[in-house]
């Protein structure tokens, strides 16, 4: 190690060593500053910042006259979270990786030296505590919902809520026909302080629903929706599917009625017409002998039906001698 650099090591070791042991000191004798917390995220809340993002957390003197221009500074930090640390660089930057409520804390210690009445040198040590509240949130990511998706009328419904993230400072619903975003002042706000909330609703109208979730913390907001289906209440859905099919069933039979009756008509008119003609034949068979006069002309219509029957009468060659 270079041999300038020796006095700079060791100061800062004594003021390491002498900093448990700095008095804190009255007011008129203490140091005046404050702590100031900064983060690359832009929120609107105080004292909020996101886990997982660098903090810069710097000290600030208040020195208008330049009286500490001349002095030596320790700093010790504690970051609540179990962490400490000394260093002489009044700025740090710092990463909480959970969620939680933490106290940021600083012992400074400021020392220079002074002449005193008999022209020798002393050296004067004025010390500070600080500290700076902070609270560290992730972002909301969704919400799960376990619910359930059919429910009869008038039974109480509950559904559980779980978010993913940090808490949600409020939780906003509302009850619609569709799942559509909330428009702020439309809903009933919930505080919520856990990542879970179950949310209970009674139905008294059957019919298709959706509720319409917001949640939002410090940091972030996100949506969510769940439909569900309310019957009438001592009916279940089977119960609709059955009077469908008697119909459709009903439908089918008619068709088919319809389809054999008009197949028999056709038959029937079919039959119809060759009737006659058979009634005519065999009324000239049958009842020829009742229906013509005498005997000669039936003799002569079974002639005409039957061609191979020999003539009624037959020819009679006469001889003159």
């Amino acid at each position: 190690m270079a041999p300038a650099l020796w006095p700079h090591v060791s100061r800062f070791l004594w003021l390491a060593c002498l900093l448990p042991l700095a008095p804190a000191g009255v007011a008129a004798e203490s140091l005046v500053g404050n702590l100031v917390v900064t983060q690359n995220t832009s929120l609107p809340w105080p004292s909020s910042y996101l886990t997982k993002t660098a903090l810069k957390i710097s000290f600030l003197l208040h020195d208008p006259s330049n009286f500490f221009k001349t002095a030596s500074f320790l700093y010790s930090w504690d970051f609540g979270d179990g962490t400490q640390m000394v260093t002489d660089d009044s700025t740090v930057y710092y990463n909480y990786s959970v969620i939680g409520n933490f106290t940021v804390k600083l012992k400074v210690v400021a020392q220079w030296e002074q002449a005193t009445l008999d022209a020798g040198k002393s050296v004067v040590q004025k010390t500070g505590d600080f500290s700076a509240p902070l609270m560290l949130q992730e972002t909301l990511q969704g919400i799960q919902i376990s619910g359930p998706t059919q429910i009869q009328s008038f039974q109480k419904m509950t559904a559980t809520l779980n978010f993913l993230g940090s808490p949600p400072l409020s939780l906003c619903w509302r009850l619609k026909h569709e799942c559509l975003p909330l428009e702020e002042g439309e809903c009933h706000p919930v505080p919520v302080a856990s990542t879970a909330y179950n949310l209970t609703h009674v139905f008294r109208d059957p019919g298709d629903y959706c509720f319409s979730i917001r949640a939002e913390n410090v940091i972030s907001k996100t949506h969510q929706y769940h439909r569900i289906q309310v019957w009438p209440t001592s009916m279940q859905p089977a119960i609709f599917a059955f009077p469908c099919a008697t119909v459709i069933t009903m439908m089918l039979a008619l068709i088919m009625y319809i389809t054999l009756r008009n197949s028999a008509h056709q038959k029937d008119m079919v039959e119809n017409l060759e009737s006659p003609a058979r009634g005519k034949r065999c009324c000239h068979m049958c009842c020829g002998p009742f229906l013509l006069e005498s005997s000669s002309e039936y003799l002569e219509v079974a002639r005409e039906s039957h061609g191979l029957l020999p003539p009624l009468y037959k020819s009679v060659k006469t001889y003159t001698v």
